[in-house]
């Protein structure tokens, strides 16, 4: 082929590129739709825990067992995903998921003690886990563009979640804690609505081609570079969750200050997965950019250990996090998803097990070590933690390295 051959047909290839991601179908953005208000779940309940522990008489560490229950949940549940989806198929595993996720949040909106809501948190840990592992499944199939596109595409929702449901819910949670709890389950049906009508019962050749046994995510992790993946995650969600269930506490901002705080965090998180990690990927390898995000953000929550005290120290890290953990969180979707050769239902059941574990402990563990010790404690042991899953991957450098090759060839 001759240069101006190439040269052609590099245009219309990025000609074409730039047409996929955005001219996907209604299906597509169904799926986009729901994933943005499952996400929002995440961030939604943030502006309210110093509330929700006023209100319902708990202490910090006993707010932050909403994150811990539904993470250990999530971690759980993620195990039995893959064998739920093949057999209910992916359609039908995310309706089922946003049903119970609908339920119990609007359940927890209406619950009057700490222990209940932390229950129920649970259960809507439980439908986030149907729904957030199909999801990406469901996305990857029925998008155009490849691979990598889709999971852009799926950071992006999450990325969209992540941002509005702290204004959402500091707005909400302005006039009651409730507020936030009703509001999802109510955008919950909406999204519900928007599958019956908007999604085919089957996604396409890369749906599911067999029903997955409960087995799969353990015969996965046997594969060297998807349990790398899977424990340095739970390291940095250590450190991730730390921030999210923690920082709230020591800002000293009402629901709607702490709701603008984290809508800074979400939105450069948003905009970085979607348009700074592809560059980064692209020139330096998607191992060495994970690497180098991961080494600043543990320097983040070193100095908001260091500065606890100094508000515009802890409010500046904490937005100044959401880019760091926009670009990680699309770096190690991406190669996970090349990690292996495995289906990506099963691969992202076991790296969502292994990651959701650090998601889990981090909560209740930042809020005993702060009333253990001092409010910096959670942050510098969430820093070390961070700082190990750098080392981790590194040190199983020669056993990951083939991600960069995978997603070249995409």
């Amino acid at each position: 082929m001759s240069s101006t051959q190439q040269t052609v047909t590099a245009q219309k290839t990025g000609a074409a590129e730039k047409e996929n991601i955005g001219t996907q179908s209604k299906a597509v953005w169904a799926v986009f739709f729901a994933s943005i208000i499952a996400f929002m779940g995440i961030g939604l309940v943030d502006p309210i825990l110093p509330a929700i522990a006023q209100k319902l008489n708990a202490s910090h560490s006993e707010v932050t067992l909403l994150f811990t229950s539904y993470n250990a949940v999530m971690a759980v549940a993620m195990l039995i995903t893959g064998a739920i989806s093949s057999r209910l198929g992916i359609k039908g595993t995310l309706m089922t998921g946003v049903v119970i996720i609908a339920i119990f949040s609007g359940l927890g909106g209406l619950s009057n003690d700490i222990w209940t809501l932390v229950g129920l948190r649970g259960g809507w840990g439980l439908g986030n886990a149907l729904f957030v592992a199909t999801a990406l499944t469901a996305i990857v199939s029925l998008s155009s563009g490849g691979t990598a596109k889709a999971i852009i595409l799926y950071e992006a929702a999450i990325g969209l979640g992540i941002s509005v449901g702290p204004l959402v819910g500091g707005w909400l949670g302005g006039m009651s804690w409730r507020g936030p709890f009703l509001g999802v389950a109510t955008l919950m049906i909406v999204a519900f609505i928007s599958l019956a009508v908007l999604m085919p019962k089957t996604t396409g050749p890369n749906a599911f081609k067999a029903k997955t046994s409960l087995k799969d995510p353990f015969r996965a992790m046997k594969h060297r570079s998807l349990l790398v993946f899977g424990i340095g995650a739970a390291l940095y969600n250590f450190g991730f969750f730390t921030l999210l269930a923690y920082a709230p506490f020591v800002m000293g901002l009402d629901e709607h200050g702490l709701g603008y705080v984290f809508l800074g965090w979400g939105i450069l998180l948003a905009a970085t997965s979607v348009f700074m990690a592809p560059v980064l990927q692209r020139k330096f390898g998607t191992v060495k950019s994970m690497a180098v995000m991961l080494s600043l953000f543990a320097l983040l929550l070193l100095a908001m250990g260091i500065w606890t005290s100094t508000q515009w120290v802890v409010i500046a890290a904490v937005i100044a996090a959401g880019a760091l953990l926009g670009n990680n969180n699309t770096l190690i979707t991406t190669a996970v998803m090349n990690a292996a050769p495995v289906e990506r239902s099963t691969a992202s059941a076991a790296y969502s097990f292994l990651r959701f574990i650090g998601g889990a402990i981090a909560p209740y563990f930042a809020g005993k070590m702060a009333e253990w010790y001092n409010p910096s404690m959670p942050f510098i042991v969430g820093a070390i933690f961070v700082a190990l899953s750098v080392v981790f991957i590194s040190f199983n450098h020669a056993h990951v390295r083939h991600v960069d090759s995978a997603e070249a060839g995409h």
